[in-house]
């Protein structure tokens, strides 16, 4: 066992880190091993915290602790692997049979319906049928295979798609739960070759001329028999096929066990008729085999074997008092309000329910109805005591009581339990009470031999084979019938591979009698399960029918109790045993049931009530006929002429009144009328109260002895018709079929329907995109969107005079000086001392960009103000423009880091402005002197003083751009000879003497400057003259401001130790320090060293960087200085504080450009605002300014819904309220304005990056971009050095501003793959906020005029006419009855608003469950006031806090604008008590919820705004939104009358002090921030739903609620006490260890790294572990090990994980230098200090 212990081990490991990955949703990579490495080296150094919470060195195999204790490890799956790969074997087609080739011969030559038994191979010939039609036709061809239940499109499906390569699709009612539309169906049509679906869904789509009957080429029915009456695989044939050209009919091949689906045939002739009924009906010839000898060899037949049982006595008293309490419940059932539609009619619905259910994939909306329900319990129960016994009854009322207690609708349950409760008490009993005794129950057992067969026996009562049974028999608890079932079992106890199938008629008994199977001891060998259908009141589902019949063929249940759906087609070849436990209704369903019994030797049993002639008539009946069927289909009878013509009559009887649509071809006949008006009521707009169903009313018409019948139809309330009168018809049916008929002609006139004669939803297809998701592609509007646009560059800045085209003539330029003010202090020179600039355009520049003023954030303390003032016309000649363009090539070269030449940049006409330096004079003149003197410099000829010298010595660091970084150095050391340490990412080849050997720095001989000169690379310069000087050094090509000369410190001064520093003195000097680092042999070693500074790389000046610091915390900035030798220094052409000010201006050009695009955008579209607000709309977040489009965005989305909203209200009034919900969503949606935008270019003007001078192009300057810097691998195996590359001497200053020093952290937004200056990405979503926020600048700057204005500019309709508008206001006409049962006065007191137009009000509080009389429900109005109450108390908030971030001003807005707040003001204000409803439920809801919120109502000024611990019925904030548009229409559309109303009912509004956090976000964001995974469980037991909460697996927070959404609630709420209580004890017990490590880990790298060059060793290795954790809290995992010569590598040391890399790899060193303190020849030659 030892050794697979040992090979399970790293599996473990694997788990555990799939497992952390999961938890983190964050990546996990784990680098390639050194070859090394391997060799079992899993063993490793790491430190650990002991009880007292101090860090002890332990090796081994380091297993972190999951957070909270959850155990990291998982165990290795047990499952064989390869089972898991191995995928599912395709099953071979099996060879044709001879009759299959004898009837598929038939069915090529025409049309055929095949007769053979069940297990003849039927579906086989269906599949050869189609591949030799496609072989026939060439081509792609549509098969349509109906099968009439839902199982069988599962069987047949997977049938052919594992014989055929055909693609094939599979459909049926629950698949298509929102009606397919004819795009979606055409992409099925189109990428499908087959389509197996139930017969419901072909006519449907056939109807609403999805399809066309021509498209098909095969239609196959499956069970073909039910091809009568109104069946649908009658309609499909009577309604398209009959009426289809003959030359474009599809092949039809039908399949049958039997032709005749009836209770038998009375002679010869009869069968003939009804054979040739369905030939005429399928258009098809029945074909069957004469030669049945083959076919009984492949199909064998079941042994056939009566039961006879004796008829069960009837319990009258129990049956007596159940049915006086099933009469007590037909009264209250019959006095009900909720009456069915059907009751008052005498009539039943035309398959209405049916339809809707196959057909549309809905259930009728129906309302829990105590009573109706309670009857049906009663039913089952009586039938259950009659059939079954006493105690089956008793388990069926017991269940059904304990159901109906943990049932979560609340209507009537207590109606219902009060009879069930006596029932269950009436009928209690048990099996083992009253047993017979022991000795008569021992002779019983002797009465019969194991095995005995059973053939036609009379088993009396008193034979009892079971000690229970015979309790139970004898006390009338179990039929005689049940007894016979079970005697039947046990007689199989002993067979092999046992499967038997027990059929019985009603659902009821196939549930029970697995219950009553599995309580008996002696069928312990019996796993029992039911298998029932859909069409019954439990509704089973698909997935449940399908469990079932898989454990049934795998064994796991050996006995199938199942209704008719397993008669017909389910291949179930295990099954040896089929019992008739109910005799079959008709002879099909003898011979399919018998059927079921497919394998070899199997018994097919009927039970037979003894004495019953009906039973021994039918079993006689059925034999008969089924041999006249044969004889019959090979025989056939040739009937009379009259005959004949009566049957092909009979298929123009069917054809009815229709309706068609010319445009589609969509039609709607008399026999579809009906269900198509209860599935347009179904799609209404409803909730759980409402019952949103046509209703009936039949009147009845006498001529003499003739009876006519007129039907009017009502409509919901919220249709826009509220009722329909149909014409007289001879029928009650045909009335009502004829009145429907009439409405779906009037519903398509009123577009209520569309051209499919399907419901208006009010989506076009345009919008039909479906929903955004990881797994599908982006769609327009959504953020994962996104392309590329080029970047906008305003019309201003175009100009031809840059490419200097003319060298004759003379330019004139607009100049506009750069003027600063600061704001605040500062007293380091670097800030401070900057030249002066102007910018110079081709023309006079928009008056409102110089009153614009750009914020530069230049230091922690001091912001300065630059803005543009002009300063005359000047006319520059063609060499003076030479000039200035050459001086601004080498200036903003420098500055932005591109190394480009002026005579050979190229130039853009479309970005023309040029900078010039200005004197330091007031005149404030451009400097000629200074730009002939800098372009004059012989400097610039060496690669050292120009941009990225790099490139020449070898690197990839950039002196001043985008990225500076040190990535490390290591010594190399080989026989003893000292080389040079190698430099940069890649590693620099050229060493100090190469670069001097090459020119790039002077080679010189030894010279000792005189007097107060400096020897310098390139010269001697006086040191008098040196401050503020740019030098270059030129063994880096670095620059730096000189800060001081340092008279009293030479090269031979002492190398300094840091604060702090671990290691050992490894440089003596400064001379020292230059040599063995990077190879410099300095001469003038007395000369002063220049104290100098780093020169940044330009920086965004846009974005505040630094943070806000308390008033109480002291101000200390750090500065770092570089002490540089003059030998190897070189001074630039350019002066510092020229660079220095040229910094800032990439920053105030960048925004003088956006100002410039602002002004544009404001010109086209033509109305006056603000320019710096336009801006603002165009600014997103992501450019990290100090404004954004986030607030206006925020106003502009709830002003631009209610523009939408009430434009739609006004100009649609027909339409209800979904029709205009998604009428508004393609007005509003973000895909929609995303189009908008696109079609105005507002791509070109928005900002959506933070500025990154490195990315961006000045005039003859293009950006340049790194790919190697992008690519390279940052983990080199080398040891990291302090910031700088050259020694660093810190010192605090008071005024020192650390952010002027090389920012070499804080990286820019990441370098695009190619010139992101002239291209940038926007995701589309971006594009539509930014519509809305230029809605919301518009509305705040210029009122509703510029709004609209915009919105007209831009093409989103918001205009209406005001006849539409008085029209809308005109209101409903109520009647007197009506307006008298409302206390109007009491109601508008508690609004505080007296209508004019009381009508409006009484639709405001009308729910759709209350019957309409003439007044629509509250829909409508409820649409058009929550536009208006968001669009109100959004412009609130906005205004009374504009300093509020938009993110908090969200929130704010989420909490006032929500149903639970709407609902509580409305409790509050009584609102409740006059609502207009007729649902019991919502009234008993409504109530508990008054009841519940109590608390929160009495305590004065408190809100939960929301987040309060009870869930409201969505319709009380429902009919405040609804009050609010009553309101608006009664003011005569004026929203601001409707503030004025509403501001009191909304007190207390909520504020940022009490804006509450909802518990679930607030631990999800807590959870994100510490890295933790967060997991919700819900579980649900009844009507109670349980939630728990885990944090890194392991439970913290649960709770319990009705509610699953409540109980979220509530166990977030507790998990966070938790988690608060567990930090704060982790806190306290952390300080004292978080003190001792941050002390240890000072300069651990900078020791360890010392000590291996003392020592002569390579420097450490250090290798990423792992990297794991979310992207906003990534942690880092790092090993390190060193060679050395004394003893080998040492053991690879793991540090703990970190948020950040260098503290990673501190951390391992750390562990790493422990180690190293236990070796003796480290303690004697290199103490290390503690």
């Amino acid at each position: 066992m030892e050794p697979l212990d040992r090979r399970r081990q790293p599996a473990k490991r694997v788990c555990y880190e799939n497992k952390t990955r999961r938890r983190h949703g964050g990546c996990k990579r784990e680098r390639e091993r050194d070859p090394e490495e391997e060799g079992g080296r899993e063993k490793r150094a790491y430190l650990e915290k002991d009880a007292d919470g101090r860090n002890v060195l332990k090796f081994g195999i380091r297993v972190p602790a999951a957070r909270g204790g959850a155990d990291p490890v998982t165990e290795p799956s047990t499952q064989n692997g390869s089972a898991g790969k191995a995928g599912k074997e395709k099953v071979c087609v099996e060879q044709a049979r001879a009759y299959q080739l004898e009837v598929l011969s038939q069915a090529e030559e025409g049309n055929t319906i095949a007769f053979l038994e069940t297990g003849a191979g039927k579906t086989l010939i269906a599949v050869l049928l189609m591949k030799r039609k496609a072989e026939l036709l060439q081509r792609k061809i549509l098969t349509v295979f109906l099968v009439p239940k839902v199982p069988l499109v599962y069987q047949q499906a997977e049938v052919i798609r594992e014989r055929t390569n055909f693609n094939v699709g599979h459909y049926c009612g629950e698949m298509v739960q929102d009606f397919w539309d004819s795009k979606r169906w055409q992409r099925e049509f189109q990428s499908k070759e087959v389509l197996v679906m139930t017969a419901q869904i072909l006519l449907n789509i056939l109807r609403h001329s999805i399809v066309r009957m021509e498209d098909i080429d095969l239609l196959i029915l499956d069970e073909c028999h039910h091809a009568v009456k109104k069946h649908p695989y009658s309609l499909v044939m009577s309604e398209f096929y009959h009426l289809a050209p003959k030359e474009k009919r599809p092949k039809i091949f039908g399949m049958t066990a039997s032709p005749v689906n009836l209770k038998g045939v009375s002679n010869q002739e009869d069968c003939a008729v009804k054979i040739r009924n369905l030939e005429t009906k399928l258009d098809s010839v029945v074909c069957t085999i004469r030669d049945r000898k083959e076919l009984e060899k492949h199909v064998p037949m079941p042994s056939e074997t009566v039961v006879e049982y004796d008829k069960a006595a009837v319990l009258w008293s129990l049956r007596e008092k159940i049915k006086q309490m099933k009469e007590q419940v037909e009264e209250a059932c019959s006095a009900s309000s909720k009456r069915t539609k059907w009751q008052f009619m005498g009539a039943r619905d035309a398959g209405a329910s049916d339809e809707l259910h196959f057909v549309y994939g809905v259930a009728e909306r129906k309302e829990s109805d105590g009573a109706a329900n309670l009857l049906q319990k009663l039913r089952s129960i009586i039938f259950c005591l009659d059939e079954l016994g006493q105690w089956c009854a008793y388990k069926v009322a017991s269940s059904s009581l304990g159901n109906l207690r943990h049932d979560e609708r609340t209507a009537d349950v207590k109606y219902q339990e009060l009879y069930l409760t006596k029932i269950v008490d009436m009928l209690k009993c048990d099996l083992q009470q009253g047993a017979a005794s022991s000795s008569k129950l021992e002779a019983v057992h002797g009465d019969v031999e194991e095995g005995e067969v059973i053939d036609t026996n009379s088993l009396s009562g008193g034979e009892h084979f079971d000690e229970v049974l015979g309790a139970a028999v004898a006390d009338k608890k179990v039929t005689p019938k049940v007894q016979s079932l079970i005697q039947i079992l046990r007689k199989y106890e002993h067979v092999d591979d046992f499967r038997a199938i027990i059929f019985v008629d009603r659902v009821v008994a196939a549930l029970t009698l697995p219950c009553v199977l599995s309580e008996l001891p002696s069928l312990k060998y019996v796993r029992s399960g039911s298998l029932v259908g859909h069409n019954n009141s439990q509704d089973v589902s698909t997935r449940h029918m399908h469990d079932s019949l898989s454990k049934f063929r795998d064994g796991s249940l050996n006995v199938l109790v199942a209704t008719s759906v397993a008669e017909e087609g389910l291949d179930i070849r295990q099954c040896n045993v089929v019992v008739r436990f109910d005799l079959a209704k008709t002879v099909l369903a003898y011979i399919q049931s018998r059927g079921r019994a497919r394998k070899p030797g199997s018994d097919y049993i009927l039970m037979l009530e003894k004495g019953n002639k009906v039973h021994q008539s039918f079993l006689r009946n059925a034999r008969n006929s089924e041999e006249t069927l044969r004889k019959e289909a090979t025989e056939r009878t040739k009937l009379d002429p009259w005959t004949e013509a009566a049957i092909v009559a009979s298929l123009e009887d069917g054809k009815g009144e229709t309706y068609q649509v010319p445009s589609t071809g969509a039609m709607v006949t008399l026999n579809s009328a009906v269900g198509l008006i209860h599935f347009y009521c179904s799609q209404l707009p409803s909730d759980r109260y409402s019952i949103l169903k046509p209703e009936f009313v039949l009147t009845k018409h006498s001529t003499g002895d003739v009876v006519y019948f007129s039907c009017k139809l009502r409509l919901p309330s919220n249709a826009p018709v509220e009722s329909f009168d149909g014409p007289v018809c001879s029928t009650m049916k045909g009335a009502q079929q004829a009145v429907c008929l009439e409405a779906c002609k009037k519903l398509h006139e009123m577009a209520a329907f569309t051209d499919m004669l399907l419901p208006d939803t009010g989506t076009s297809d345009k919008s039909d995109k479906g929903e955004d998701n990881e797994t599908t592609d982006p769609i327009p509007g959504t953020a994962r969107y996104r392309e590329y646009f080029p970047e906008g560059i305003a019309d201003f800045l175009k100009g031809d005079w840059i490419l200097n085209t003319n060298y004759l003539l003379s330019t004139s330029l607009y100049m506009y000086i750069i003027h600063y003010s600061n704001i605040g202090f500062s007293t380091d020179p670097l800030v401070t001392q900057t030249s002066d600039f102007a910018v110079l355009f081709g023309r006079e520049m928009d008056p409102e960009v110089l009153t614009a003023s750009v914020d530069l954030f230049v230091a922690r303390t001091l912001t300065t103000q630059a803005s543009l003032v002009f300063s005359g016309v000047h006319h520059i000649t063609s060499s003076e423009l030479t000039l200035l363009k050459a001086f601004h090539v080498r200036l903003m070269s420098i500055v932005l880091d591109v190394d480009v030449e002026p005579a050979s940049t190229p130039w853009d006409s479309n970005k023309a402005y040029l900078f010039v330096p200005l004197t330091s004079s007031c005149t404030k003149q451009i400097d000629w002197a200074l730009m002939n003197e800098v372009l004059g410099s012989h400097a610039w000829s060496s690669p050292l003083q120009r941009a990225r010298p790099d490139v020449f010595l070898g690197t990839n660091e950039r002196a001043l751009g985008g990225d500076r970084r040190e990535y490390g150095f290591s010594k190399l050391r080989s026989n003893g000879v000292q080389k040079h340490p190698t430099y940069g990412i890649r590693g620099a080849v050229a060493e100090f003497d190469v670069i001097k050997a090459s020119g790039i720095a002077p080679l010189r001989e030894k010279l000792e400057p005189e007097g107060r000169q400096l020897l310098l690379a390139d010269g001697y310069a006086n040191m008098d003259e040196m401050d503020g000087k740019l030098v270059t050094a030129a063994h880096s090509g670095k620059r730096f401001y000189v800060e001081s000369v340092m008279r009293e410190m030479t090269a031979e001064s002492p190398f300094p130790r840091k604060e702090g520093y671990l290691g050992s003195v490894e440089y003596s000097s400064y001379a020292d320090y230059y040599e063995q680092k990077y190879g410099v042999r300095l001469h003038c070693r007395h000369q002063p060293m220049l104290r100098c500074r780093g020169v940044s790389h330009c920086k965004n000046l846009l974005s505040p960087r630094f943070k806000l610091l308390e008033s109480s915390e002291e101000l200390s900035d750090k500065t770092y200085y570089v002490m540089l030798p003059p030998e190897i220094c070189l001074v630039h052409p350019l002066p510092g504080c020229l660079v220095r000010g040229a910094q800032r201006l990439p920053s105030v050009m960048k925004r003088v450009e956006s100002i410039l695009l602002a002004v544009q955008l404001k010109h086209e579209i033509g109305f006056p605002i603000p320019a710096a607000k336009v801006l603002e709309a165009l600014t997103a977040a992501s450019c990290q300014e100090t404004f954004s489009y986030e607030r206006a965005e925020l106003l502009g989305d709830a002003y631009l819904k209610w523009v939408v909203s009430r434009r739609l209200f006004i100009k649609h009034p027909r339409k209800h309220e979904g029709q205009l919900t998604r009428m508004r969503q393609q007005t509003v949606s973000n895909m929609v304005l995303y189009e908008f935008a696109i079609s105005k270019s507002l791509q070109s003007y928005i900002q959506s990056d933070r500025f990154a001078p490195s990315r961006w192009a000045a005039p003859g300057v293009p950006p340049v971009f790194d790919e190697d810097l992008k690519d390279s691998n940052l983990d080199n195996e080398a040891a990291e050095v302090p910031k700088a590359s050259e020694h660093e001497e810190r010192s605090t200053k008071s005024s020192g501003e650390e952010e002027v020093l090389d920012d070499s952290t804080s990286l820019e937004d990441g370098e695009a793959e190619w010139d992101s200056s002239s291209y940038r990405v926007l995701s589309s979503k971006t594009l539509a906020d930014v519509v809305e926020a230029l809605i919301g600048v518009y509305y705040v700057e210029g009122g509703t005029k510029a709004a609209a204005h915009f919105m007209n500019w831009i093409s989103i309709p918001i205009d209406y006419d005001e006849a539409e508008a008085n029209a809308a206001r005109a209101g409903c006409s109520v009647p007197d009855s009506v307006m008298n049962s409302i206390d109007f006065e009491k109601l508008e007191l508690a609004i505080g608003y007296k209508f004019q137009m009381k009508s409006v009000l009484v639709e405001a509080i009308s729910h759709a469950s209350r019957p309409s009389a003439g007044v629509p429900c509250y829909q409508r109005l409820e649409f058009v006031g929550d536009a208006v109450l968001d669009h109100l108390i959004t412009r609130y908030l906005f205004f009374r806090y504009q300093d509020l971030p938009p993110g908090r001003l969200t929130d704010l807005r989420a909490a006032a604008v929500n149903n639970e707040n709407f609902a509580r003001i409305s409790v509050k204000h009584s609102f409740h008590l006059h609502l207009r409803h007729g649902s019991s439920a919502l009234e008993a809801q409504i109530k508990d919820f008054v009841k519940d919120i109590q608390s929160e109502l009495d305590k004065p000024g408190i809100n939960s705004f929301g987040i309060g611990d009870f869930k409201a019925p969505k319709v009380l904030g429902d009919i405040l939104e609804s009050i609010a548009g009553a309101i608006f229409l009664d003011t005569g559309l004026a929203a601001d009358e409707v503030w004025k109303v509403f501001e009191r009912l909304l007190e207390p509004m909520v504020t940022p002090d009490t804006l509450p956090v909802h518990p679930v976000r607030e631990l999800q964001e807590r959870c994100q921030q510490q890295a933790e995974g967060l997991e919700y469980r819900a579980s649900r037991e009844g009507s109670i739903a349980t939630v728990e909460v885990f944090v890194d697996g392991v439970q913290i927070g649960c709770a319990q609620n009705t509610q699953k959404k409540m109980a979220q609630k509530l166990a977030a709420r507790n998990a966070l006490a938790a988690l608060k209580e567990r930090d704060s004890l982790e806190e306290e017990s952390n300080k004292v260890a978080k003190m001792e490590n941050e002390k240890a880990n000072a300069f651990t790298r900078q020791t360890l790294n010392d000590i291996c060059l003392q020592r002569q060793w390579p420097m450490p290795q250090y290798r990423l572990l792992s990297e794991s954790g979310p992207a906003h809290a990534k942690r880092f995992t790092y090993t390190v090990r060193v060679n050395t010569r004394e003893r080998g590598w040492t053991d690879e040391c793991e540090g703990q994980a970190m948020p950040s890399m260098k503290k990673a790899k501190d951390s391992a060193a750390l562990v790493l230098l422990e180690v190293l303190k236990q070796w003796d020849d480290i303690g004697t030659k290199a103490p290390l200090k503690p």
